[in-house]
């Protein structure tokens, strides 16, 4: 196996682990229940593609096979050990560079309890320390507010617009690149995102 996988990765309800082939009727139903709040920033391909959709199998074996590759980490997201998302650490390469992008959705019925800064925080921490990454950076939309919202609360530096980087529903869209280095976070992304937004006391 790649270094630093299989990884199961929590911090009270939210945990994150492998993408598994039994995910298939929740993961697509999810999907389906969430159609209007994701597909504006889903990725396309500009090249039209002919045939039948691949299955939810072939899918996960696809991923599974990148992860013992060790060029990509696909994360479920769970709460309160319910599915309700995804995270995955892409691109992953070593050498000089030591780098990765994250990636990720979350269903739009548990937006906002502040389950994905959790979960990206707990992603960026496996990247530095059991991968010994460097740097990671997250692309996301100029008009995606909820995905914006994520790396303001954990404090990633916005290293500007990459312009028609990545083809979205039919064009190629300008994207705002965030980032984040080791150094930067000698404490941990999780320590820091928690003392700086502590969780409200238990009734």
């Amino acid at each position: 196996m790649a270094q630093g996988w299989p990884a199961v990765l929590t911090d009270g309800p939210v945990r994150l682990r492998p993408l598994r082939r039994r995910d298939g009727a929740a993961w697509l139903a999810l999907r389906a229940m969430n159609t209007t709040w994701l597909e504006p920033w889903d990725a396309t391909s500009p090249v039209p593609v002919d045939g039948p959709r691949p299955s939810f199998g072939s899918f996960v074996r696809m991923l599974s096979a990148q992860a013992r590759s060790g060029v990509s980490l696909p994360f479920a997201l769970d709460h309160q050990g319910e599915l309700v998302g995804q995270v995955t650490v892409s691109s992953i390469t070593y050498g000089s560079l030591r780098s990765a992008s994250i990636g990720y959705w979350l269903s739009h019925h548990v937006a906002g309890r502040g389950i994905m800064p959790t979960a990206v925080a707990l992603t960026i921490d496996h990247c530095f320390v059991a991968l010994g990454l460097h740097r990671v950076e997250i692309n996301i939309r100029p008009e995606n507010g909820p995905s914006l919202r994520v790396v303001d609360k954990l404090g990633l530096r916005d290293e500007g617009v990459r312009e028609r980087f990545l083809h979205i529903q039919g064009q190629w869209c300008d994207h705002r690149t965030f980032a984040l280095t080791a150094e930067e976070v000698p404490e941990g992304v999780l320590h820091r995102y928690r003392a700086r937004h502590p969780a409200p006391p238990m009734p």
